[in-house]
């Protein structure tokens, strides 16, 4: 996917035109973000919000996130194992006391 940010209100406006002219290009669009399908058509608005807008306008070629090929097993049970506690407001670092789940630190320092 092609994923576009318009920074300023003009750009913004432009986008806001293209996702109602091109409705089949986008995957996902919300405020001054959208997702174009990987299209050459998609390709081409793109290119024509950086030829208006210049660097008010972001984009990024990106993939959809597959958590079951990029995440290890356990940090997975972690995250549904802590969004499914018994205690909203308890935090991670409390939650994660004592079990086998990694520790944010842990975490934080392993790349996908």
């Amino acid at each position: 996917m092609l994923l576009a940010i318009a920074y300023s209100k003009s750009a913004r406006e432009t986008v806001r035109n293209m996702t109602q002219n091109y409705p089949e290009q986008i995957v996902h669009s919300h405020g001054r973000v959208v997702a174009f399908k990987e299209t050459e058509l998609s390709a081409f608005l793109v290119l024509r919000l950086r030829a208006k807008h210049g660097d008010s306008v972001l984009v990024h070629e990106t993939e959809t996130f597959n958590e079951f090929e990029r995440v290890e097993k356990p940090i997975r049970d972690a995250a549904r194992a802590y969004e499914t506690r018994d205690k909203k407001h308890l935090p991670y670092h409390v939650f994660v006391a004592g079990t086998s789940h990694p520790t944010v630190e842990e975490m934080n320092t392993q790349t996908l």
